[in-house]
């Protein structure tokens, strides 16, 4: 599923995208518009130029020629005055190749009085027009694209008695200034404050949420109780602090409803720990009545001694099921220091060599090739694979063989006892570390719900590892220790 990190951000990007293709829309809009400018202006100079063109044919209509001199050129001006009067913003006049300039006018220029003078900056280019249309006898015309205009510049030759003589037009197409260039400024400008405040607003938004977000997962992961919820600290935000309310809620119903569980289960384990004690209790106690009642109603001393001695064994039954209870009940917590594995096992497991032995089955030990010193309570731990191993000489027949290994696998040091016997019973094994539940009809019960009992104490756990054939049963510790 997405998030709000990637929702946000794909939000943003159609932001950028769309300002994006709004910026283009504005660019190409004014430059189509700059075009249309450009083109007008085109317009108004080919169209000066030839109506300059009709009016210098009407002045010169009927005459024969005469040299040039300054009354002919003071006579050509109103010529050009009167074809330009409807071109604003266009200048021209007529020019011969010999002469230079005939006639010049300005007639719509916007200054203080009439401009009367050639643009010196544009003479070079008014020059080498007239010329072109000239040599080639048809218009031309020429821009010179500047950064924020466009001179234009058109020529067309005159016919009549004056030889060489070409009209000129020049006018100037404003680019990056007037409206269009405001507009497009202001639609910039508003579109890059808009997408600038978008994303400040969006990233805001992104990092507070993150801000909160973690702070709840914070709190949820400094929780010291490993099955409730904690109480989560409200974040501000209308929405998040919903959601706050509601885990706090369910934590609270969760940790009442376990509290109720947990009441439940006690008196569930009480109540099944005290039918089995009596059970177990019950059993050598009417041992004891009948030997007891059979040597007193017997005459014979060697049969009153015999009933002495098999009370004696009840008795001492009755007490090796009470210190088992004990050790189960009251575990002390444990005393933990650093243990070297690879003595310990050796020690653990020499103690019942000889047992094993004497049964026709093999001892094998597994220790890590390179591990440090492992911490916990030594006594306590042999304890417990003191029972694991005797569990397993027990149920294992004459030829198999016992494994006692240690290893250290995804943060856990692992205790692990397998057999080669025929494994446990698939109706107990879900309950197979409760007390007196046991596969053997002697024993007690009370070997494994100490074993687990131990591991618990040490912050780990006991139970059954998965084996194709046989019994393993695994220890499993925190690795290293806190």
């Amino acid at each position: 599923m997405r998030s709000l990190r990637s929702r946000l951000s794909a939000l943003w990007l159609m932001l950028a995208l769309s300002g994006a293709a709004t910026a283009y829309l504005l660019v190409e809009s004014f430059q189509q518009s700059s075009e249309a400018r450009v083109g007008r202006a085109q317009d108004l100079v080919v169209r000066g130029c030839r109506d300059i063109a009709d009016r210098y044919q009407f002045f010169v209509s009927g005459w024969r020629g005469a040299p040039i001199d300054d009354r002919i050129k003071h006579d050509l001006i109103p010529v050009v005055q009167s074809a330009l009067a409807a071109s604003p913003g266009v200048e021209g006049g007529i020019w011969q190749a010999e002469h230079g300039s005939l006639a010049y006018a300005y007639p719509t220029y916007e200054g203080t009085g009439p401009k009367t003078d050639l643009p010196a900056a544009e003479l070079s280019v008014i020059q080498q027009v007239n010329a072109s249309a000239e040599r080639s006898g048809h218009p031309a015309t020429t821009e010179n694209a500047g950064r924020s205009q466009t001179l234009i510049v058109h020529a067309c030759p005159l016919r009549g008695p004056l030889q060489n003589v070409t009209a000129w037009t020049m006018t100037r197409a404003a680019t990056a200034e007037g409206p269009a260039y405001t507009h497009l400024l202001t639609g910039l400008s508003v579109l890059a404050l808009t997408l600038l405040g978008s994303a400040i607003w969006l990233a805001f938004i992104l990092a507070s949420w993150s801000r909160r977000i973690a702070m709840i997962e914070s709190a949820l992961g400094a929780s010291t109780a490993a099955a409730d919820l904690p109480q989560l600290p409200r974040t501000g935000a209308r929405e998040l602090d919903r959601l706050v309310d509601a885990v706090n809620d369910a934590g609270n119903r969760l940790a009442a409803e376990r509290e109720r569980a947990t009441a439940a289960e006690r008196l569930a384990a009480v109540g099944r720990l005290s039918a089995n004690l009596a059970h177990e209790i019950r059993n050598p106690i009417a041992a004891m009545r009948l030997k007891a009642e059979n040597a007193l109603a017997s005459p014979d001393p060697a049969r009153k001694s015999g009933a002495l001695e098999a009370i004696l064994q009840q008795v001492a039954r009755l007490d090796a099921l009470l210190r088992d209870l004990l050790a189960m009940t009251h575990a002390s917590r444990p005393a933990t220091r650093p243990v070297d594995l690879a003595g310990f096992l050796q020690t653990t497991i020499e103690t019942h060599r000889e047992l094993a032995a004497r049964r026709g089955l093999r001892l094998r030990m597994v220790v890590p090739s390179s591990a440090e010193a492992a911490c916990f309570d030594p006594a306590q731990m042999q304890r417990a694979l003191d029972n694991l191993i005797l569990n397993a000489i027990q149920n294992t027949p004459e030829g198999g063989e016992i494994v006692l290994a240690a290893e250290i696998h995804d943060a856990r040091l692992l205790f692990r006892v397998t057999d080669s016997g025929q494994g446990i019973d698939a109706g107990i094994r879900n309950r197979l570390f409760e007390p007196f539940v046991s596969t053997r009809a002697d024993g007690t019960g009370l070997g494994l719900a100490i074993v687990r009992e131990i591991a618990r104490a040490h912050r780990g756990e006991a139970r059954l590892a998965p084996v194709s054939t046989g019994t393993s049963v695994e220890i499993s510790l925190p690795w290293p220790p806190s």
